[in-house]
């Protein structure tokens, strides 16, 4: 994916989802739903201004990471060596926060649904897109796993991301059986506890490789 059909899509899905703020603020109330709990009912509020131009908003400012991000990096030569996933990845992410805005319009229009087990399949997705990135990342630091011991070693940091992905792949099919379950609990261990687990475990790797590498 080349960065200048990126920055094309990129614009496209702010600039719809920004669309439909403005086609479908007149009809929603005053105040929105804005949060759902882990049983996926709406437990949050705010003005209708914020919720409906929340996600238009966020896009545009990720928009501008999106872009800087290259241009800033110390290491930009090593982000364009996997620059084409880097691209993939934020339409995957651009997309994925169209669809959790469409998700609360439709709620705030009334159409009940559970809210949580509707974000699993975007959510593995996202995870397992983590991992494929995580698989071709170069050192820098924006993107990937920065420890001080994976940005001070390129040994390090390749082993550690090589872990990473694989966890990461693995996140995206736990997270999915989260749609067989209806308790919140259950579904809230199988999106937030994986996550945990990979932080923790990757900190961890990436700490006891460099004390291998230079002890």
């Amino acid at each position: 994916m080349t960065t200048k059909i990126t920055t094309i899509i990129l614009c496209g899905l702010t600039a719809l989802v920004f669309a439909v703020s403005v086609a479908v603020y007149a009809y929603l109330p005053e105040t929105v739903a804005s949060h759902w709990n882990a049983a996926g009912e709406a437990d949050g509020f705010m003005p209708k201004f914020w919720g409906v131009f929340l996600f238009p908003l966020l896009m545009a400012g990720l928009f501008v990471l999106y872009y800087i991000i290259p241009v800033i990096d110390p290491l930009k030569t090593n982000i364009e060596s996997f620059r084409k996933y880097y691209n993939a990845f934020w339409i995957l992410l651009f997309i994925f926060f169209a669809y959790l805005f469409a998700l609360s319009m439709f709620w705030n229009f009334q159409y009940r649904f559970n809210f949580t087990v509707a974000m699993i399949p975007a959510v593995a997705l996202l995870l397992y897109a983590l991992g494929v990135i995580l698989e071709h990342a170069k050192r820098n630091w924006f993107v990937g796993i920065r420890t001080p011991w994976t940005l001070s070693d390129d040994g390090v940091w390749e082993k550690t991301h090589r872990l990473g992905a694989r966890l990461f792949k693995i996140a995206a099919l736990i997270a999915l059986l989260g749609i067989f379950f209806r308790d919140s609990v259950f579904v809230v261990m199988f999106l937030a506890v994986p996550a945990g687990v990979i932080a923790l475990v990757t900190v961890v790797y990436s700490y006891v490789v460099y004390r291998k590498v230079k002890p």
